[in-house]
């Protein structure tokens, strides 16, 4: 297809999209979903698993393969400025008074899953066809286990503002667990993509480039930004072109290195300084991520989900212990950490059933295995169903908490911060 051509056609598919996006979000929040499940789940029933099945020429005449590149890359934007803003959010919340349990939560919820995720794919590697092509098992291994750690950090913190549980316990010490876990899990799949080269040079530009990464942001990083976002010389509009550049000149040297572009968004947001002027900045660039770019992104994923593959008995039942392992592996685990540190059942269950969440983080995490050439269809298709599953749960378990502490007296809000265990 010529540019003329694909013009017409990115037009009418990112209003399908927009539109089918928000219907769904509707529906599933009169069931308290938050819209990034809705958006997850749309993505998928636009792509082969629904719309394909059943309108397969509609489906092709909606996505054609010369579409997928365009969708890919206007994606890769909303997510650029998705990860900046869970960067800023990540730099919002500080470990203090809760280091030693929000440590030890964090160490639970990524060691178990991951541990449980590896042990998984090496003892089925024989069984199931989970392995893309020239891929190690250990690789592979490596990567699951990865999947199963994360938690969806910008999630937790949203879902913890909306239901008003700001300065609880349990919400406090789940964003200080979430981000923990987040940068450990991010750092270790930095890691597995670095190894998956199977080449030394690859994985040398990549740590040497991470290095000097971090090196320069760690040096001149935060005085940067705070020019950026302090200079009585600039304005607003001023400010959001300079970060947009900031954010895309990042985003190219992260992507050049081999940590891919969510990487260096992230860090760029953790280095912002916390005034007004960022705030407002954020607060611009945010809603044109989650409403434009994000839904694009979603559809590019569900595009590459095929639940035809579950059909398959060995990788059904590969997909229902991933998803056991999943639950079993960060919500146990961190529910009896922080039991272990002697927070409440109340507490401890809450912080759980938060950090079980996956949502968008899995899914960006997902996209860059495939991309990298380590994750294969149906390990896609598994993967995607771990992260829906784990994140519709989220908010029906939230509230079965409430009410089980509603039937036997005791607070629905468990009280703000008391002394560090």
């Amino acid at each position: 297809m010529t540019p003329t051509q694909l013009a017409p056609r990115f037009f009418i598919a990112v209003a399908v999209i927009l539109i089918f996006c928000k219907a769904v979000a509707w529906l599933l929040g009169r069931v308290g979903q938050p819209a990034v499940v809705s958006e997850m789940l749309a993505g998928v029933l636009l792509g082969p698993s629904l719309l394909g099945l059943v309108l397969p020429d509609v489906k092709d005449a909606l996505f054609p393969t010369a579409l997928l590149p365009v969708l890919y890359v206007v994606g890769q934007v909303g997510l650029v400025l998705f990860m900046f803003q869970a960067g800023y959010a990540f730099g919002a919340h500080r470990v203090t008074g809760l280091a030693g349990t929000a440590g030890l939560v964090s160490l639970a919820g990524v060691t178990a899953p991951l541990a449980l995720g590896v042990l998984l794919v090496l003892v089925t590697a024989d069984a199931v066809p989970m392995r893309a092509d020239g891929t190690s098992l250990g690789v592979s291994a490596a990567f699951v286990g990865v999947a199963l750690a994360i938690t969806a950090f910008p999630m937790l913190a949203r879902i913890i503002t909306e239901r008003g549980h700001a300065g609880t316990r349990h919400g406090t010490l789940s964003l200080a667990s979430g981000a923990l876990d987040d940068m450990v899990a991010w750092i270790m799949l930095a890691v597995v993509l670095a190894f998956a080269s199977g080449r030394a040079g690859p994985a040398i530009v990549t740590a040497g480039g991470a290095v000097l990464f971090g090196l320069v942001l760690w040096l001149v990083g935060r005085r940067v930004t705070t020019a950026l976002m302090t200079s009585p010389r600039l304005n607003d509009s001023a400010r959001v072109l300079g970060t947009v550049a900031l954010l895309f000149l990042v985003a190219w040297y992260t992507d050049e290195i081999g940590l891919y572009a969510v990487f260096g968004a992230f860090a760029v947001g953790v280095v912002m300084p916390h005034t007004a002027n960022t705030d407002r900045v954020v607060d611009t660039l945010t809603p044109v991520a989650a409403t434009v770019f994000l839904p694009l992104f979603f559809t590019y994923s569900g595009l590459r989900t095929e639940f035809g593959l579950l059909g398959s008995a060995p990788v059904l039942l590969f997909a229902v212990a991933c998803v056991t392992a999943a639950i079993v592996g960060k919500f146990g685990a961190c529910w009896a950490a922080a039991r272990l540190r002697g927070e409440s059942q109340g507490v401890a269950l809450r912080v759980g059933a938060l950090m079980n969440a996956r949502g968008l983080m899995q899914l960006i995490a997902l996209n860059v295995g495939l991309e990298a050439g380590i994750v294969n269809a149906s390990l896609f298709t598994v993967l995607v169903v771990v992260a829906l599953v784990t994140t519709m749960m989220t908010t029906p378990l939230l509230s079965w908490i409430e009410r089980r502490e509603a039937r036997r007296g005791g607070e629905v809000h468990p009280p703000s911060l008391v002394v560090a265990k």
